[in-house]
């Protein structure tokens, strides 16, 4: 079952709160999408088939959805919580100029693009300027890092973008054979070298890069919940310590925990 409530709505865009409860391992009935959005995960993790490109779809990778594409979803590890932004077709064309549209829909959520999402739903009721402002530090953020993503194309795309999707859901799901990289290669039957190749290749990151931007995006959900003991969550999560915890969140997100929990204030619910 899926469900959508509206955040916000203006001429311009619209922000919805989308959940699904739904665990369906096959392809959802094609639908076509009639504008441009950016959609990102707040909890949990799917798969997206556009235009019969298949990708996997988590907390650290979002994407923009274009007009008249043909989407079909999975959800074969349950259900998850997302915010999907519909962006008006001015904005779209303010923000990505007259240059020729992406190429590819899916994309790196870094530290910055997460931010400004959480800031986007700790707006409350301030849409016309705080929410909005943020709304266009992520679609800024989103496009940046489509322009400057490594290019669909490259090197063995299909073989990466399989690998590379397994690899993340192991990530994702927290599998015991993912904490160290030399077991989660061992576990998905391929040499280290390679999967920290499609790792550069498709993501643009290192592997290690995007396993800790996971394990700090984690750490900013549960001070959002009111976790106030930080060496606490640099355990649950598997950092050496409260410093490396401090360090590791500051190096993505440029900020301190504490300093972020003031950041982002109390989020909505």
């Amino acid at each position: 079952m899926l469900t959508a409530r509206t955040l916000a709505r203006r001429s311009d865009f619209d922000v919805s709160a989308v959940t699904c409860v739904d665990e369906h391992r096959g392809w959802t009935e094609e639908s076509e999408q009639d504008g441009h959005r950016i959609v990102l995960v707040r909890r949990g993790r799917f798969r997206r088939r556009a235009d019969g490109v298949a990708s996997y779809v988590d907390p650290a990778t979002g994407y923009i959805g274009a007009p008249g594409e043909c989407e079909e979803f999975a959800h074969p590890c349950g259900g998850d919580r997302c915010t999907s932004i519909r962006i008006g077709e001015a904005l779209w064309a303010d923000a990505a100029g007259e240059g020729p549209a992406p190429v590819r829909g899916a994309f790196y959520v870094d530290a910055a693009v997460d931010l400004a999402h959480r800031r986007v739903l700790a707006s409350g009721a301030d849409v016309d300027f705080a929410l909005t402002e943020h709304l266009l530090a992520l679609l800024t953020g989103a496009l940046r890092q489509l322009a400057d993503g490594p290019p669909p194309w490259r090197g063995g795309a299909g073989a990466d973008r399989g690998l590379v999707a397994v690899a993340c859901e192991a990530i994702g799901a927290d599998h015991p054979r993912s904490a160290d990289l030399m077991s989660l290669a061992s576990l998905l039957d391929v040499s280290p070298f390679r999967l920290s190749r499609a790792f550069s290749r498709r993501l643009g990151v290192s592997l290690t890069h995007y396993r800790n931007r996971v394990r700090v995006g984690r750490a900013l959900d549960l001070i959002e919940e009111g976790a106030t003991g930080l060496a606490e969550i640099a355990a649950e999560l598997g950092f050496a310590d409260q410093a490396h915890l401090g360090r590791t969140v500051k190096r993505h997100y440029g900020h301190t925990p504490t300093a972020l929990r003031r950041l982002l204030g109390d989020r909505p619910r």
